[in-house]
């Protein structure tokens, strides 16, 4: 048979009594934590306004963000209608269920208010953050791969994968690939561009690029991404997740001729 077995990773890191602690759920801890650690070198190191008090909360803020955005996202992306006959299942985040792009939806949303409260610039906040986003989509998808979902179609390469969800048939492992792409290179070109000044001073650049960036990568690994059951493709072979990157694309693109507006 052809591709590599899938390894036997249990889903759960560690249980005691009635808690368990997944490895999804690591992954969005390791992932804020991280990115909270790095924003609060860079505000301190840059002199960028914002207060240790600030930062803590936008970190908070950005939590909430990215748990009810990504969940209401994916209850209306992918849920396919199935959660208005049942909704209390919503709040059932345990059972999975998570959408990046609503999640940066949820994000943007949180980081409005919270730019409007402490009157602060809400690019400046987005420029800021937009560089750490990569440390958690990359340990995200990590996690995908261990809970054996978000496979990808069924081939013939050398490095496919046999996932026992995804009927042992030899797959690409695009989760590893999202991770790959959106998690390490759009980490390593975000965090090249922070470091230069012109990219710094002109708000909204560095945002523009992760947008333009995370939705490149996105549609580009799903042409190797199965499409979710109770979705599939929408028009020939596009799939949601392409349909929902277009607008990020819009977004980016106008981040950056604005960006060059004000140099002008």
């Amino acid at each position: 048979m052809t591709g590599l077995a899938y390894p036997a990773i249990s889903p759960i890191v560690f249980s005691a009594g009635f808690f368990e602690l997944r490895w999804y759920s690591l992954a969005y801890l390791l992932g804020i934590l991280a990115g909270w650690w790095l924003v609060v070198k860079r505000n301190k190191k840059y002199d960028l306004g914002l207060s240790r008090n600030n930062v803590d909360d936008l970190a908070f803020y950005v939590t909430l963000g990215i748990i009810l955005g990504g969940r209401l996202g994916y209850v209306l992306f992918y849920g396919n209608g199935q959660y208005w006959a049942h909704p209390w299942q919503i709040f059932a985040i345990w059972q999975g269920g998570m959408s990046f792009h609503g999640g940066i939806i949820g994000v943007i949303m949180a980081m409005l208010f919270f730019a409007h409260k402490i009157k602060y610039s809400f690019l400046k906040l987005t420029d800021l953050v937009s560089p750490v986003v990569p440390i958690g989509i990359f340990l995200g998808r990590l996690a995908n791969f261990t809970n054996d979902e978000l496979w990808g179609r069924v081939t013939d390469v050398a490095w496919a994968v046999r996932f026992p969800r995804g009927g042992y048939l030899p797959r690409h492992p695009s989760q590893i690939y999202e991770a790959c792409s959106e998690g390490i290179v759009l980490f390593i070109v975000l965090n090249w561009l922070w470091q230069k000044k012109w990219c710094r001073e002109h708000t909204g650049f560095i945002s523009s690029m992760f947008l333009l960036g995370y939705a490149a990568c996105r549609t580009l690994v799903e042409q190797f991404r199965e499409p979710d059951a109770q979705i599939g493709f929408l028009w020939g072979h596009i799939t949601m997740g392409q349909c929902l990157s277009a607008p990020l694309i819009l977004l980016g693109t106008y981040l950056i001729w604005r960006a060059w507006r004000n140099q002008k």
